[in-house]
């Protein structure tokens, strides 16, 4: 049995050749250039799922499904993107499109976070268990339920938008059109651009010399590699994006009190630096913390970028 798992992301379209087990047997991916017209985008989808089952001598016979995990609000029963605020697909039928340029026997589409939180949970940090919220900090932050082994996306499957909380009340403009958005703090986005202000304030910060001077080089690495090395504007980007971080994570264990809190993305990189002090954050703040006994575990995701396309390829599992 052979499926293919499509993320469609803000930034790149990866798709995946997934076997039974949910091993990845091989990949391929294109920048998505997210501001281009829905059918351009598809386009490129539909061809990268032909290089993939070429590069591997199959056919499209011999591929079960092609699952689809993308941003935004989507409707898996007709499988229409309703709306996504990072790329232009509102009410497209991303299922249909597909199948016109790749005509496989099916077509589904879940969206990504809730397909990043069904792969940890069947083949990742979640295994075993059967309650699970993953968070995943990327271009924006999305979030994935799993409560009894099943997604839990809302009548309207509009749940689960985490990163769409204000954890800032008339703070930052998020592109979803409210003030103050999880997702303005705790994304990579959110940190590259409190990296950047600090820069601006501090002229003499190493972070200056870890990006040749250029505001442009900024990326996720970039405050918590000066923070290491004892830079003070380094250490209070981290320290800000922690505290932030730390808010919209407790406020989701508060809600939930899920077995296994489960957070994906780039930053997940920087590991016991970023977890360690985020936890003793958390476990101070969230409700009954003084008489609590079993407390949710908080766990970096284990399958990282491929999240997404295990997940796509396991909607059909």
């Amino acid at each position: 049995m052979y499926y293919l798992g499509i993320d469609l992301g803000g930034t790149n379209i990866k798709v995946g050749l997934v076997d039974e087990t949910l091993k990845i047997i091989s990949k391929a991916k294109l920048p998505t250039f997210a501001q281009r017209n829905a059918c351009e985008i598809v386009d490129d989808m539909a061809a990268l799922c032909h290089s993939v089952i070429k590069e591997n001598n199959l056919s499209v016979d011999d591929i079960e499904y092609v699952g689809i995990a993308a941003p935004g609000s989507v409707d898996p029963k007709l499988g229409i993107i309703r709306y996504a605020n990072n790329i232009k697909m509102d009410n497209f039928p991303i299922a249909d499109e597909l199948k016109k340029r790749f005509p496989v026997k099916k077509v589904l589409l879940e969206n990504d976070a809730n397909a990043a939180a069904l792969a940890e949970i069947k083949a990742g940090a979640g295994k075993g268990y059967s309650d699970l919220v993953m968070i995943t900090l990327g271009t924006g932050v999305g979030g994935g339920i799993v409560i009894d082994g099943k997604l839990y996306s809302g009548f309207n499957y509009s749940g689960a938008e985490l990163g769409h909380t204000v954890i800032e009340f008339g703070g930052r403009p998020c592109t979803c059109g409210r003030l103050g958005c999880f997702e303005t703090y705790s994304s990579a986005t959110g940190l590259i651009n409190m990296t950047k202000e600090k820069m601006i304030e501090y002229v003499d910060s190493i972070m200056w010399d870890l990006v040749d001077d250029n505001l442009e080089n900024v990326d996720g690495r970039t405050a918590f590699e000066a923070a290491r090395k004892g830079d003070i504007a380094g250490k209070k980007v981290v320290a800000t994006y922690i505290k932030y971080l730390a808010c919209g994570l407790t406020n989701i264990v508060n809600i939930f009190q899920p077995q296994v809190l489960c957070i994906g993305g780039g930053v997940c990189g920087e590991g016991d630096y970023l977890l360690k002090p985020l936890i003793q954050t958390v476990r101070r703040c969230e409700y009954g913390a003084a008489t609590q006994t079993n407390f949710s575990q908080i766990k970096i995701a284990e399958l990282g970028n491929d999240a997404g396309i295990i997940g796509a390829a396991a909607l059909g599992l």
